[in-house]
């Protein structure tokens, strides 16, 4: 079954009949309003359902502040399910240059927020010594907290039939023993990775979800899922059917709406879609 909701369909509970296997929570990641703010982010969230958000930390001060986002997080009652840390290219000076620092820093505020889960990238190549030190490191850190580290699949950069690694160990965090693995799917669809492969050979280290959707092209798309060629509902059937309990973030990119209101179409969109799909009829058998 693969329901694919019409735009704006309006987001909410699943239709009668179905009901979600295991955790079934779906977030907001704060990029997804962008280049609008964070608080706007929340507002965003609670106005159109979501069950919670993902900040992703960057240039905005409010990312930032574990205070300003308790304020917001209490005053629309909406819970921070996760905390991405600032190890994008564009936020490299955020919260310092010590990547160490800001994973602490991170689950620091994650522990204050009662958020589950830290994602993280893993090291950029150039970042030698930290990426000398990543796995060991991040297996230390998660033994020191409840919170989850979450290392997301990235993907190679690819250029006149060539590819390249900017990340080291790896792109990918198949291999490399991490107890929680985030799986991207705008990431698999720039990888060319087969999205329910990497699901089914991560098994229970598999914590974490960004869905999103793409079409292939060596760009990161992050397109509303349902608009692109990933396997985004069947993922999230397969999701539902092993009772998976961690949580399904949206994380899409709709920096090109022309207005706000097309802006919340896509992200009501995207909560339907996710919504629907991760809704698991009753005796669906799961997927050895």
């Amino acid at each position: 079954m693969v329901v694919t909701p019409r735009l704006g369909a309006p987001a909410g509970p699943p239709a009668a009949g179905s009901q979600p296997v295991g955790g079934g929570l779906v977030a907001l990641s704060t990029a997804s309003t962008y280049p609008e703010s964070t608080a706007t982010a929340f507002e965003m969230a609670a106005r159109l359902g979501y069950d919670g958000v993902e900040i992703m930390v960057w240039t905005d001060p409010v990312s930032q502040d574990p205070q300003a986002l308790r304020r917001l997080r209490d005053y629309h009652g909406i819970p921070i399910l996760a905390v991405h840390a600032p190890c994008l290219l564009l936020t490299q000076r955020v919260w310092g240059t010590d990547p160490w620092a800001k994973l602490e820093r991170a689950r620091a505020v994650a522990e204050t927020l009662e958020a589950p889960t830290v994602v993280v990238h893993p090291p950029f190549r150039w970042q030698r010594d930290y990426a000398r030190e990543f796995v060991a490191g991040i297996h230390r850190m998660a033994g020191e907290t409840d919170v989850r580290f979450a290392v997301e699949n990235m993907f190679p950069l690819r250029a006149r039939g060539r590819e390249v690694s900017a990340y080291a160990p790896d792109w990918s965090p198949i291999d490399d023993g991490y107890r929680h693995v985030t799986l991207d799917l705008s990431h698999t669809s720039v990888s060319r990775s087969d999205a329910l492969l990497m699901a089914d050979e991560l098994g229970d280290r598999l914590a974490h979800i960004h869905m999103a959707d793409g079409t292939g092209l060596a760009k990161d798309e992050h397109l509303v899922p349902g608009r692109g060629t990933q396997p985004c509902a069947e993922l999230l059937e397969r999701l539902a059917a092993n009772g998976f309990d961690g949580t399904v973030v949206v994380e899409i990119n709709t920096r090109r709406a022309e207005s706000r209101d097309q802006r919340e179409a896509d992200l009501a969109e995207a909560l339907a879609f996710t919504r629907l799909n991760l809704a698991a009829p009753a005796g669906v058998v799961p997927v050895p």
